[in-house]
């Protein structure tokens, strides 16, 4: 046997090394391929009906939020019709219930003046208003 036949002979069992390692290799991305399309079709199946439940709650909540939008339109007109009603009330009653008090105000002190009894009170106050300066100029 020559040195080319031996080189030869080498060559060929180095090239079948490598190919027996090629082999195993792609054997096992193979492997690694099946499982991730396994895991990808389990996730698909389960992903799937998850995307339509989310799509139909999307859908359900952009329904509740249309009559929740209607209700606080609805609460804003109440709120302008109630502003109105409230300053015409006040309107044609706050003249008139002051009048009122003030008759009955003045209706007290006339009697209250007719008996005595309105100038005791002021000089109650005025002695009150006395103590009080007496004790800040102490």
């Amino acid at each position: 046997m020559s040195g080319s036949d031996l080189a030869l002979v080498l060559a060929t069992v180095a090239l079948l090394a490598v190919f027996v390692v090629l082999v195993v290799v792609l054997a096992a991305v193979l492997r690694g391929l099946r499982d991730v399309r396994d895991t990808l079709d389990a996730v698909r199946a389960r992903a799937l009906p998850l995307l339509d439940d989310l799509a139909a709650t999307v859908e359900h909540a952009g329904a509740e939020v249309d009559k929740v939008d209607d209700l606080l339109d609805t609460a804003v007109a109440i709120q302008h019709t109630v502003d109105s009603a409230s300053r015409l009330t006040y309107v044609a009653v706050a003249n008139p219930l002051i009048k009122v008090v003030a008759f009955f105000r003045g209706l007290g002190r006339g009697v209250g003046r007719a008996f005595g009894r309105g100038g005791r009170r002021r000089r109650r106050i005025e002695a009150r208003r006395g103590d009080r300066l007496a004790r800040e100029a102490a």
